[in-house]
């Protein structure tokens, strides 16, 4: 049988966010596989990655491919981060999460992507089944610009064992959205209670963060049962100007989160559980509007309701739910899995502290007081996903130095809707434009006619066998083909493989293609708001593929994108303590689904002429119109080792990165406007929405009673593009490196108290040309944040 030598590099995936907890309490075990690995432990324990359907558990160097396994117990108990999508972000180089501001619902929800692609090319998995994406686009002003993602922060870190980010394309492995990488987010199955109590706050003395969490895992008939409830407060922001009206840093939002997660015998075979809900009251400040004496009054400002001005709060009512129940059992010599998983989505807007400017003036005109309602339901959008999953594997001991086989089937459903708002958050009260805007000022509300209740299905069937054919090389192969209702089928494989030249040194490497199918949220996302053009109204629209705009158009339907990957890496162990890894990858994608620039009559005059006819000003549309070149390197070193009477734990990781768009693709429809369907603008949110290079040294020093943890993080240059263009000189973001510090102590081996900071130069992003930024702010939401410097505390303690 084929064997890896259990590299070090367990230990550094173990030790990012300085990573060891209790010790020894924290060697709790658990019902499906061993506890977390600790510093202190000689021999780290095997783990099931992902990447890998081997039958029982393989090491996280024991696959083809790079996994990077991070546990959360330290994140849990001592970081100085509150949620996991900045945990990852401080941790993991390869990993990229933007926390927006000014820019509508995605500060809502932060964004998540692997490589500095787009966040719905990275598959998201709890347990190893597929987590549903977010009902929202994002659109303005936002990285990842006409994607959707996954929300991570709707899972709490308390009920987080480990997460597994796999950095290769797999979707021959799990199907779409898999170009980039998969991460998989294993929950707790361990008996035992444990609590965190954290407060945080920034240096400037705002965006006050609150958490309570608590996970109990109990027996239940043969079986344990883990319960985690979490609340989160984390209080709003602001880095505007003293003498600005605009609120510029985090949104506030208030986070309500239970889950379960089980295993029991039942029968044959064994059932499982997961179940999840997170309820979300968010809230965003959008664009201030001005008071007397600006040009907002009369058209986004009434004197009668906010003569000082006013800004606008973007209030956002997110629910989100997720579970899965599934048996295993034994079919003879083959290992079977039934698993059914549900998930939705659901995103509600109101529009608060506003008015509808259109009705405020129209009420002046006809002799009563200017004013209008200060509140609407904006409506908002939902997205629902039902997957069920059908599996078999087996291990032949009699081929070569053995085999794994596995296939299986999947059947998804996906529903995606647009609810519309009250009348008063979209209209025009007097429909000839001479009094103010209209809609809700901040985020006009959902019109009637951008209403959607969509559906499509897919199903899949998949085969992957993996082969010791000697003592020193394994090979993995994988085939998929999927088939959609909406666009058709595509066929995806998979060869990877590992060759150990000695005890020291492992070569693996892999080449795959991949897909991504478009969207719902992208095929059918619609919104229409009002504008006058010499007077007479027209619609600003983002259409859907397969409506008259689009089709008037001539917008083709959307299709999936398509991938191929390759990877070459080396690990490198000279001794128990110390291992380095480097892997080499690229990563061609075309027809990458964009959100184009609106089209009108300046910039395309026949096409705005159609568009007139229509009633529509302005129209952008989704196409698959982009081919891109993604390149670069990855690499971690660890080492532990005896310092003085203490023990001293660290590691580098880094990742160099390069994304081009190599070629851009109009339909016919809009040949010759290449450069208003992807401006340079826009190709730069493409190409260095993320850094270019990001690396993360860290040290952990324990002695005795004490531990401290340094953590610094390294954000490379990115250069983002401005509205005026040429000859205005783009965005340049120098490069930028920020330290976390924090301090344990140990009252006892269950009870430990943490304070430290985070940020602790107070750095901040190069300042910039306010009125050539997204958020009209000094800087974009670049790297890590324009909040700067904070500082925590946490107690952890367990029963």
């Amino acid at each position: 049988m084929f064997k890896l030598r259990l590299l070090p590099h367990s230990v550094l995936l173990a030790l990012y966010g300085s990573a060891l907890a209790f010790a020894p309490a924290a060697q709790a075990q658990t019902t499906d596989a061993p506890s977390a690995p600790t510093a202190q432990n000689q021999v780290i324990p095997s783990v099931s990655v992902v990447g890998s359907r081997r039958v029982g558990n393989a090491s996280s160097t024991d696959t083809a491919v790079p996994v990077d396994f991070i546990p959360m117990t330290k994140a849990t108990e001592q970081g100085g981060q509150f949620d996991l999508a900045q945990v990852l972000n401080n941790v993991s180089p390869s990993f990229n999460s933007t926390r927006q501001t000014g820019a509508d619902g995605a500060d809502l929800v932060d964004s998540a992507a692997l490589r500095g692609l787009g966040s719905d090319q990275t598959l998201v998995l709890v347990n190893g089944k597929r987590r549903h994406t977010v009902a929202l686009v994002n659109l303005f002003g936002a990285r990842n610009r006409g994607n959707t993602g996954t929300d991570m922060n709707a899972i709490p870190l308390m009920a987080i064992r480990n997460v597994q980010v796999l950095r290769d394309g797999a979707a021959a492995q799990y199907g779409s959205d898999a170009i980039a990488g998969v991460i998989n987010i294993e929950l707790k199955k361990t008996l035992g209670c444990e609590s965190v109590l954290g407060y945080g706050q920034y240096t400037e003395g705002d965006g006050e963060n609150w958490l309570a969490s608590a996970y109990c895992g109990v027996a239940v008939g043969g079986g344990v049962l883990g319960i985690t409830g979490e609340y989160y407060d984390r209080g709003r922001s602001n880095r505007a100007d003293a003498d600005s009206p605009r609120i510029i840093g985090d949104t506030k939002s208030q986070n309500q989160t239970v889950y379960l997660n089980g295993e029991f015998p039942a029968g044959p075979g064994k059932l499982y559980f997961t179940a999840g809900a997170q309820r979300r009251d968010a809230s965003s400040a959008a664009w201030a509007r001005e008071g007397i004496g600006s040009e907002d009054i009369p058209s986004r400002n009434s004197a009668a309701m906010y003569p000082n001005g006013f800004v606008p709060f973007i209030n956002g009512d997110v629910d989100d739910r997720w579970g899965t129940v599934g048996f295993r059992w034994q079919l003879g010599e083959w290992n079977a899995d039934l698993s059914q998983t549900y998930g939705y989505n659901r995103l509600m807007y109101t529009i608060a502290n506003t008015l509808n400017a259109s009705i405020a003036n129209q009420n002046l005109l006809a002799g009563r007081p200017a004013t209008s309602a200060s509140a609407f339901d904006a409506g908002g959008f939902s997205f629902r996903q039902a997957t069920t999953n059908l599996d078999f594997s087996r291990f032949f001991n009699g081929i070569a130095n053995g085999m794994n086989v596995a296939f299986g089937f999947e059947h998804r459903r996906e529903n995606y809707q647009i609810f519309a708002g009250e009348t008063g958050s979209w209209i025009d009260a007097d429909g000839v434009g001479v009094g103010g805007n209209a809609g809700s000022q901040g985020f006009p509300g959902f019109q009637p006619g951008d209403q959607t209740d969509a559906d499509r299905h897919s199903s899949a069937a998949y085969l992957d066998i993996e082969t010791d054919l000697t003592d020193r090389f394994k090979l993995q192969t994988a085939l998929r083909h999927e088939r959609y209702s909406d666009f058709g089928s595509t066929t995806t494989g998979k060869l990877a493989g590992a060759y150990r030249i000695d005890p020291m040194v492992l070569l693996r490497g892999s080449a795959s293609t991949g897909f991504r199918a478009p969207s719902l949220q992208q095929a059918w996302f619609s919104s229409t708001f009002t504008d006058f053009v010499s007077g007479q109204p027209l619609d600003v629209v983002l259409a859907p593929t397969g409506g008259r705009v689009a089709n008037a158009a001539g917008i083709p339907q959307l299709k999936d994108e398509q991938s191929k990957s390759f990877t070459f890496g080396v690990t490198f162990t000279p001794t128990q303590a110390t291992s380095v890894t480097a892997d080499l990858y690229r990563i061609d994608i075309d027809d990458r689904i964009v959100l184009s620039g609106r089209f009108d009559a300046d910039n395309y005059p026949a096409l705005g002429a159609t568009l007139q006819q229509l009633g529509v000003g302005q129209a952008q549309f989704f196409v698959n119109s982009v081919d891109t070149k993604t390149q670069g390197l990855d690499i971690t070193m660890s080492h532990r080792m005896d310092l003085g009477a203490g023990k001293l734990n660290a590691f580098l990781a880094l990742n160099f990165g390069k994304t081009e768009v190599t070629g851009v693709h109009a339909p016919s429809s809009l040949a010759g406007f290449e450069d208003v369907l992807l401006s340079e603008r826009e190709r730069l949110f493409i190409e260095e929405g993320a850094p270019r290079r990001k690396a993360t040294l860290g040290f952990d020093h324990t002695i005795g009673k004490l531990e401290t943890g340094l953590r610094i993080v390294h954000f490379g240059p990115q250069t983002l593009g401005t509205f005026s263009g040429p000859p205005v000189p783009n965005q340049y973001y120098k490069a930028k490196t920020s330290a976390d510090l924090s301090f344990t102590w140990a009252f006892t081996e269950k009870t430990r108290f943490t304070v430290g900071g985070t940020n602790i130069f107070n750095v901040k992003p190069t300042r910039q040309d306010p009125n050539e930024t997204d958020n009209g702010f000094h800087y974009e939401s670049v790297q890590f944040g324009l909040n700067g410097a904070a500082w925590f505390a946490r107690l952890a303690h367990r029963f």
